[in-house]
């Protein structure tokens, strides 16, 4: 399985970074300031890292919340998709469109958020309770996923593919 896609190493860090990028300004923006200007709740994802800081630390240190949200949002998540989602879509389900596998992995992003790091992890009661919180999450976790997707899938349709020796 190639996961460069036949691009170098480079154009695959720029691309995960730029991906990583767009999608926490989205996931942040939906959940913290339109979600809320619509009248639903508002996301707080820096106060839940920082609670997942304090049940491995012992201390809810902020700083390392914002770490943990945007090492996520920036990294972790985006790898998620370039490295495993989208590669497994690719050979196993190909007749699966990049679009409807960002969606389905943006569920999983919100079940990874809400059910292991939220309630496994922090203590919270799974899914939050399945409150207002609950869904705009569902929302912001997907709209994420679709971010990440539609600047991979961008990067990879304008950049030639290596040639190999």
């Amino acid at each position: 399985m190639d996961i460069l896609r036949g691009r170098s190493l480079t154009f695959f860090i720029v691309t995960l970074l730029s991906a990583g990028a767009f999608s926490t300004v989205a996931f942040d923006f939906f959940g913290q300031s339109l979600s809320p200007l619509l009248g639903f709740s508002g996301l707080a994802p820096v106060p839940l890292a920082t609670q997942v800081v304090k049940v491995f630390t012992g201390e809810a240190y902020r700083p390392a919340g914002e770490f943990l949200h945007y090492f996520a949002g920036m990294i972790a998540y985006p790898i998620g998709w370039m490295l495993i989602v989208d590669p497994l879509r690719r050979a196993f389900l190909p007749q699966i469109n990049w679009f409807l596998g960002s969606l389905a992995y943006g569920v999983a992003l919100w079940v990874f958020a809400l059910l292991v790091m939220a309630s496994w992890v922090a203590g919270n009661p799974p899914f939050l309770g399945f409150t207002g919180i609950t869904w705009v999450a569902l929302v912001g976790h997907v709209l994420f996923a679709v971010v990440t997707a539609v600047v991979v899938e961008w990067r990879y349709r304008r950049a030639p593919v290596l040639a190999h020796a």
